[in-house]
């Protein structure tokens, strides 16, 4: 899904009381120094950001370097903010969010809560078009939190357009982003900003367009255009109509409406816009299978997506461009733009993970918290009760000797409940050793016990690898999530058996997708022959697997596996959850043998196969590209005596 252009529109709609804020700074400034002229150069900037963003950055600078000159702190704030806006206009969005977190400090110390909570917003839609989710959200939702504490219409509006853009950047917080967008239209139409109308009314089309409910979708378009008057940010709503003319096969009209959309876009020098246009027209001549011209434009669109820096549209176009040099019989660039596709996203899924670190670590620390509360409930608690037994000890020894053996009684109740306590306490530990032996290698374990942190360590022979299933998102839509679920474990249940029995240690599974690794912590001779037998051995379970959901009229799984050798660094991952992990282009190479492998087959790289071709039949396949490493020869490999033998082929290998 594409919405990357929601902050666009959503910078103007917040600039319009900006300027009115100006206004109201203006007087109040010290020592009575003319603020006239600094808030008509701002005046004059916010009118250039659409059709000159160059000039409405100069303009800005001259505004910010003439409020430094008369100490105009709110003038260099709003300057600054619209420096910022000039070079989002421009693409360079890095840029944009150092001149607004210059603006934010400003505004924070100026406790300007609706400067505050523009520009929060606007970093956010700048981290929002950069794929950066987690940060997006966070800037949008404080954002959100000051404009409603500060009753602002305006602000309130940009920060639910935001949130929005962000949540429908997944299918599964499609409904939640419809809801924020559903609340802010008819904020928007309350305040009559028709910006605001066109960038929701757009925003809700997009959703329902992947909703596929067209009708709605085209709907909310047409009131966007409408309310745009049919100029500059209408591009966004002409796409739209464009993509839903290319599903219902009406070409002309859909190359008409993107064609229509490139005009405005290039009129506005809005680059983000002509390259969606550009790839709208470009898939309208992919459903025609003129993939000539729909190179030409894929080219253009990869362009000016590598120059604005996105990561998650430049995924989807090189997919685009490797299918359609396919198709046009260019098989040496379909190569080149599938090893451009499987770059991007192997670093898309670095910072998927980098962000699931993040969210872990703050899980942890709240439930530490909530550990810490529940200490020191308990500890008064104790506390209390040893209150009370000295008490009744005092009491019990003045009343004589006659209570002896009543305290007698209640000291050894005492203790034998002190007794089951310690037992219980044994047994948890017990429980929690085993726990940890379960989570990290023995040795791991051993040392975080034994020193309280595990020390990173240098391997200079890893064997690592990857599993995954083919079509997992097919089959996941066709069962339901306990079916799912079950499936799933059954097979990693039976993977790790496997790897237990050749003396392998699983590092993690991620979705579908299962990983493991030979040699670490402690080294093995055999760990590449072990490797690729454990390999061969789950492929057999699988074929096998998949006879009998045959058997049982389900659809079969079919798994890849990709197995590479070489050095890699081992630790736990963070200082407190502790999850044991292995880095290195050793990794990255067996995950691109897995995405390139076949089904029923064991893909391994010739670091492997130097290692095993004495003992396994191997048959070359090709090559593959691995970033900062270069071309990697790929062996599919079967022990002479292994089922999979027979099915091993000598074809080279083919995008």
């Amino acid at each position: 899904m594409n919405c990357k252009t929601l902050g666009i529109i959503l910078l103007l709609c917040a600039h319009a009381l900006a300027m009115h804020a100006q206004s109201q700074g203006g007087a109040a400034s010290d020592n009575n120094k003319d603020t006239a002229a600094v808030n008509l150069l701002l005046q004059q900037s916010k009118e250039r950001f659409s059709d000159d963003p160059v000039k409405a950055i100069s303009l800005a600078t001259q505004a910010k370097d003439l409020s430094e000159k008369i100490e105009f702190v709110k003038g260099k704030a709003n300057a600054l903010k619209n420096i910022g806006v000039g070079n989002y206009f421009l693409g360079k969005l890095p840029e944009a969010i150092v001149y607004w977190n210059e603006s934010l400090q400003l505004f924070e110390s100026l406790k300007e809560d609706i400067g505050v909570s523009n520009v929060l917003n606007n970093i956010a839609a700048a981290y929002d078009d950069l794929g950066d989710n987690e940060k997006a959200l966070e800037y949008s939702l404080r954002s959100l939190t000051i404009a409603e504490k500060s009753a602002d219409n305006y602000r309130i509006l940009a920060a639910l357009n935001t949130v929005a853009s962000i949540y429908y950047e997944k299918k599964a917080t499609w409904d939640k982003a419809l809801n924020y967008l559903l609340k802010a239209l008819p904020l928007a139409e309350q305040v009559g900003d028709k910006d605001g109308i066109g960038v929701t009314s757009g925003n809700i089309g997009e959703i329902y367009f992947y909703k596929n409910d067209f009708e709605k979708s085209k709907t909310y378009y047409e009131n966007s255009i409408k309310a745009y008057g049919g100029l500059s940010n209408s591009s966004y709503a002409y796409n739209g109509i464009g993509k839903i003319y290319l599903v219902k096969g009406d070409y002309n009209k859909a190359l008409s409406y993107h064609n229509k959309a490139l005009e405005i876009a290039e009129k506005t020098d809005s680059k983000h816009h002509m390259y969606l246009s550009f790839q709208g027209i470009a898939n309208v001549y992919i459903a025609e299978k003129e993939y000539a011209k729909a190179l030409l434009y894929f080219n253009k669109a990869s362009g000016l997506a590598e120059e604005l820096k996105a990561p998650r549209d430049l995924k989807d176009i090189y997919q685009q461009m490797a299918v359609a040099y396919a198709k046009n019989a260019d098989y040496k660039n379909a190569y080149k733009y599938n090893s451009l596709y499987a770059d991007v996203k192997d670093t898309l899924y670095n910072i998927d993970t980098d962000k699931k670190l993040n969210k872990l670590q703050f899980e942890f620390d709240l439930q530490k918290k909530e550990g810490q509360i529940s200490l020191l409930t308990k500890d008064k608690a104790l506390q209390d009760a040893d209150l009370k037994r000295q008490k009744f000890a005092r009491n019990a020894f003045a009343a004589g000797l006659g209570l002896v053996f009543l305290i007698a009684i209640l000291i050894f109740r005492n203790y034998r409940e002190k007794v089951k306590i310690n037992k219980i306490l044994d047994e948890q530990k017990v429980q929690i050793e085993n726990l940890l032996l379960n989570i990290l290698p023995s040795e791991v374990a051993k040392e975080l016990q034994q020193k309280g942190q595990a020390t990173p360590r240098n391997f200079d022979q890893v064997s690592v690898m990857f599993t995954d299933f083919k079509s997992f998102t097919i089959h996941a839509d066709k069962l339901s999530p306990q079916e799912l679920v079950e499936e799933l474990n059954t097979c990693f249940i039976a993977f790790d058996n496997i790897i237990e029995k050749y003396g392998l240690e699983k590092i993690k599974t991620i979705g579908d997708s299962y990983m493991c690794a030979g040699g670490i912590p402690t080294p093995d001779k055999r760990h590449v022959h072990n490797m690729v037998s454990a390999s061969l051995e789950i492929q057999e379970y699988i074929v096998l697997n998949n006879k009998r959901k045959i058997a049982d009229g389900q659809e079969p799984w079919d798994l890849r596996i990709g197995v590479h050798v070489g050095p890699v660094v081992a630790g736990v991952v963070g200082k407190k959850k502790y999850a044991y992990d292995i880095w290195g282009s050793t990794v990255n190479i067996a995950s691109r043998l897995e995405s390139n492998g076949e089904p029923e087959q064991v893909n391994i790289s010739a670091s492997v196969y130097e290692i095993v071709k004495n003992d396994f039949t191997c048959s070359y396949r090709g090559k593959i590209y691995a970033k900062n490493v270069g071309d990697v020869d790929m062996y599919f490999v079967a022990s002479s005596n292994n089922k999979l033998a027979g099915k091993v082929s000598a074809s080279t290998f083919s995008i």
